[in-house]
């Protein structure tokens, strides 16, 4: 996958540069390399640029990507990205974490009564 991504973003910065050249000097380089536009091969490179971008489109969607380390031999799946905000509900697990009555959430939480008011 390493390679045909590497592959893919070698020919999207080809048909980049490319677009470049013909907005700002009307000169087509893939066009001039393999012998005109409708030449085949000029056509074959066009395509496969566009089927490079749409691999790069549906990859930036499925961000699940899986890293070996060559040193360790560690395998590390990254991915499942957590789009959650702060303001989020409150699981139960994670209320749990916080012992309410030692470290208070809320400022009326710190008013604790003392022995004289349980008399």
């Amino acid at each position: 996958m390493r390679t045909l991504k590497t592959i893919a973003l070698t020919l999207i910065i080809i048909g980049a540069l490319n677009w470049g050249l013909i907005a700002f000097f009307q000169f087509d380089l893939v066009a001039a390399i393999f012998g005109g536009q409708d030449a085949f091969l000029s056509r074959l490179v066009y395509g496969l640029v566009g089927l490079s971008a749409l691999y790069y489109i549906v990859s930036l969607f499925n961000p699940m990507d899986v890293t070996n380390n060559e040193e360790t031999g560690e395998r590390r799946e990254t991915g499942n990205l957590n789009y959650g905000t702060e303001f989020g509900e409150e699981t139960e697990t994670e209320a749990e974490l916080y012992n309410r009555s030692e470290f208070p959430l809320h400022p009326s939480e710190t008013e604790r009564k003392s022995p004289r008011d349980t008399e």
